[in-house]
């Protein structure tokens, strides 16, 4: 939230002292709990649930939440680097990624998270304290940025990740499809051995 609300540029009439303070992202509470986040995370330390639910709630009161959500989502799969899975078989990549999501949300949440469901990449849940948090629906982006990003990761090829069923919206549970976009390479290619100098 900080990252979007940093303008990118001021206005030269505009009056600093009383409008970059009122800018969410440069508020000084808003920094120090970021620093509280931060040393929380280096020592290890995981939210408690009504923690996280009071941060869900302070997200989803912006009408940018899903996209700040999704953002959040795309942060927490971690490393961008894909090294050796670029070179795996389709269907070996999609079993890294469906593992690596698991394993993620795990320990993100400190809690099994959902299930996988049939297909290329399907993860299913209900109860989810996304839905505790948010009736609306807008933090289940977070984990639809995550899945999105972990696939690109694993496979190398832009994905998309649709969010197909959702509990806040009446159904019975949510589900996250994915879906490799064939053609549209998220890597570049590895070069052919004779073209590598040395």
């Amino acid at each position: 939230m900080r990252d979007q609300d940093i303008p990118s540029e001021l206005l030269e009439e505009e009056n600093t002292t009383v409008t970059l303070p009122r800018r969410f992202g440069l508020s000084d509470v808003v920094g120090r709990q970021i620093r509280s986040f931060r040393e929380d995370a280096r020592r290890g330390v995981r939210l408690t649930d009504p923690e996280v639910r009071d941060l869900f709630r302070l997200v989803i009161r912006r009408p940018d939440a899903e996209d700040i959500f999704f953002k959040a989502g795309q942060a927490l799969a971690g490393s961008k680097r894909p090294g050796w899975r670029r070179f795996l078989p389709q269907g070996m990549a999609l079993a890294v990624a469906r593992s690596r999501v698991r394993r993620r949300l795990k320990a993100l949440f400190g809690r099994r998270v959902g299930g996988l469901g049939r297909g290329a990449f399907s993860l299913e849940g209900r109860g989810l304290l996304f839905i505790e948090a948010d009736p609306g629906g807008e933090a289940c982006a977070l984990v639809t940025g995550l899945c999105q990003t972990i696939i690109e990761q694993a496979t190398g090829q832009k994905t998309r990740v649709t969010h197909t069923l959702c509990q806040s919206r009446g159904d019975a549970l949510c589900r996250w499809e994915g879906a490799l976009l064939e053609g549209v390479p998220d890597l570049p290619p590895p070069l052919p051995p004779d073209s590598v100098a040395g």
